[in-house]
């Protein structure tokens, strides 16, 4: 007999959300963390005695108002804030942008760079609008073929729209609305952000359409910062999740997930332990969940192929720095908290240089010249360091996982000056107000944190891995061939990121086939 109704295999947000909405329908729930702590890739982990830093995932806007709302997370902490300004870009000679979530000042601050982008601005922003309607009431059911999202558009040129945001690179995108290549590369960096993908990659104009469906207290399209770091959601979820009768267990590594005659029938402990339930949820990705912890033989021989196939590449290092003052930027000089600290901070200077980036690492070399995004978490959460004090993490593009040469166990610490040399550039007091060091590899994401070759994502979020292509064709519904096994991490629909939708669908999957699975 199960002893419990639904083991969920990981506790990153999306197994959270999962494990709160069956405990709250009535089921037995078991969460089973690896690590000693919950949230995957969405945590706030201690990078010196006194700072903390979101290691991984580093900025909140994509959880699903529904998800927030079903759960009253806010009651359980949540306490999201939005970044307001939205971005600050500066460039080597001393200009920048400072992007907010005002449309007027946006197109005065495009203005210095080409008063005809600034005319084109309200234009752009419509479009993804667009965007938003046509694939916001997607996410938390499960994934439409694209068939069915093309049917949906009945005139010329709402199929034009599909085609643009589906096969156009972000470069092409840009250029039928701008012409200043500064405001351009500061509008692309969303469209490479953990996606080994350059500028000019087919299908990047999607990944920053995926981008931009952030909401934080009903203002859409935003990013923000919680109270607390990244870390501060997961326990938020955790926190509802317990409340409704989940148990959550760390330290606990699943080695095996057990199967009788074609159904998933619990799991064994990497000490040994065997655990029965009546439903696994793996919030493991695919290639994990289905190449290591089931298997072989229960598996149909062309879906592992096809789960062996799926793109999965890191793109990101992640640099946390503990700081003794803040960067002192050339283009907006001082130290002291001012509105362009408390943001998203993007240093890409040009389309060109984003794509010689992205040439480094697809040649296996992390990128010479690295574009970089980080925040300054200390800025908005006095909770980050000590009294005075500073944090600042960056995710550095581009870090392929397979090297050309050397091993990431050499090539960090060289990466790492190579990203404080960069910061340099723009912030020259960097290197002295650097109190400590601490970093994460791509070798380190998959070693420490479980994400296969270092993909946050689970998968890459190309057009060609999204929908009901996502995990692969043909099995998108979050179920499995493994009766009673679902998926509900990011390499369901709809993907990476931390937006809690496949915990939810995964959810409602399970719950849909309880009464079938509680009587077998």
């Amino acid at each position: 007999m199960a002893s419990t109704d639904a083991i969920i295999v990981g506790g990153g947000h999306n197994g959270l959300v999962a494990a709160a909405y069956l405990a709250k329908a009535g089921l037995k729930v078991l969460v089973l963390e690896r690590r000693s702590m919950v949230g995957g890739a969405c945590v706030t982990e201690e990078i010196h005695p006194g700072f903390r830093a979101s290691t991984l995932a580093y900025t909140c806007g994509l959880l699903r108002p529904e998800i927030k709302a079903d759960l009253d997370l806010p009651a359980f902490g949540l306490d999201e804030h939005v970044h307001d300004p939205s971005v600050f870009q500066p460039f080597p000679d001393g200009r920048f942008l400072l992007y907010r979530n005002d449309e007027e000042s946006n197109r005065k601050q495009i203005a210095k760079f080409s008063k005809k982008d600034a005319a084109a601005w309200s234009r752009y922003t419509h479009f993804w609008d667009e965007f938003a309607e046509l694939v916001e009431p997607t996410l938390l059911a499960p994934p439409v073929s694209l068939a069915d999202l093309a049917s949906l558009l009945r005139t010329p040129e709402a199929e034009d729209f599909l085609r643009r945001i589906i096969f156009s690179s972000i470069a092409d995108m840009l250029d039928e609305f701008f012409e200043s290549d500064e405001v351009k590369a500061s509008l692309a960096t969303s469209a490479v952000a953990g996606t080994m993908a350059g500028p000019r990659t087919p299908g990047t104009a999607f990944v920053l359409g995926h981008h931009t469906l952030g909401n934080i207290g009903g203002v859409k399209g935003v990013w923000g910062w919680s109270r607390g770091g990244m870390g501060g959601i997961s326990e938020a979820i955790a926190a509802a999740a317990r409340h409704h009768g989940a148990q959550i267990r760390t330290n606990a590594e699943v080695s095996r997930i057990v199967t009788d005659n074609g159904r998933a029938v619990g799991v064994i402990l990497m000490d040994g332990t065997q655990v029965d339930a009546r439903v696994v949820l793996s919030n493991a990705d695919p290639k994990r969940t289905f190449l290591r912890l089931v298997r072989a033989e229960d598996l149909p021989v062309e879906f592992a192929r096809a789960i062996s196939r799926i793109r999965f590449e890191s793109s990101s290092f992640k640099l946390h720095l503990a700081l003794r003052e803040l960067p002192d930027f050339r283009a907006v000089p001082g130290t002291t908290v001012q509105p362009h600290h408390k943001t998203i901070i993007d240093l890409a200077p040009s389309m060109d240089y984003l794509e010689r980036a992205y040439d480094d690492a697809k040649r296996g070399q992390p990128s010479r010249e690295p574009f970089l995004e980080f925040v300054i978490e200390s800025a908005n959460d006095a909770t980050a360091a000590p009294p005075g004090m500073h944090t600042l993490t960056v995710s550095a593009k581009f870090a392929p996982f397979d090297l050309a040469n050397g091993s990431w166990e050499a090539e960090s610490s060289r990466f790492a000056d190579r990203i404080i040399e960069t910061l340099a550039e723009y912030a020259p007091n960097i290197s002295r107000a650097i109190v400590a060091t601490h970093w994460r590899s791509p070798l380190t994401m998959e070693t420490e944190y479980g994400l296969t070759r270092g993909d946050v994502f689970h998968g890459a979020i190309l057009p060609s891995q999204m929908f009901s292509f996502r995990p692969i064709p043909g099995w998108s519904s979050y179920r499995t061939p493994i009766r009673g096994l679902y998926l509900c991490g990011a390499g369901a629909h709809p993907g990476g990121g931390v937006i809690g939708a496949a915990g939810h669908n995964a959810a409602m999957a399970v719950l849909e086939d309880w009464p079938r699975l509680r009587s077998a």
